[in-house]
């Protein structure tokens, strides 16, 4: 059974876009390029075909992945998401223990990730740590930079 996808509406709007593209443009494109660089002849020494089936790989496997996670999307609707504990979809406020420094995050799913804006993935180190977590309580989270234990503030 194919996992889950969580998106906001956005992002499943976002990804339909960039699979349309993929599909309808950017196919067209590599398939001039098999096309123009079979031209030259011999194709066991034609660097230019080789360079255009590998990238027609890369957008093939792309819309593949894409196409998976449309199927398996689940729209997360914000109106609908629980405040009692962190969730996709909800905003918390944490501060790590040791520092004190407060940080501000809304749980996306993996498609609308985007860390350097405050939107990160539930299956981040820091978003799967706080996951399920109520306020008040304290999360332990191995992250890159090490072991972190951040106290869960608020949740919105």
């Amino acid at each position: 059974m194919e996992e889950k996808q969580f998106m906001t509406k956005e992002g499943y709007e976002k990804t339909k876009s960039r699979l349309e593209y993929l599909k309808t443009v950017k196919r067209q494109e590599v398939a001039n390029k098999i096309a123009e660089a079979r031209s030259y002849g011999d194709l066991s020494e034609n660097s230019e075909y080789d360079i255009a089936r590998d990238e027609q790989s890369s957008v093939e496997t792309e819309i593949f992945e894409l196409e998976t996670k449309l199927k398996n999307a689940e729209i997360i609707d914000p109106k609908k998401v629980s405040r009692s504990k962190v969730c996709i979809g909800c905003e918390v406020v944490i501060s790590n223990v040791k520092t004190k420094q407060s940080y501000t995050y809304k749980i996306v799913g993996d498609t609308d990730s985007d860390p350097m804006n405050g939107l990160i993935s539930n299956i981040s180190p820091i978003g799967a740590g706080l996951m399920n977590k109520k306020a008040g309580e304290i999360a332990i989270i191995k992250t890159p930079a090490g072991v972190m234990q951040y106290k869960i503030e608020k949740i919105k």
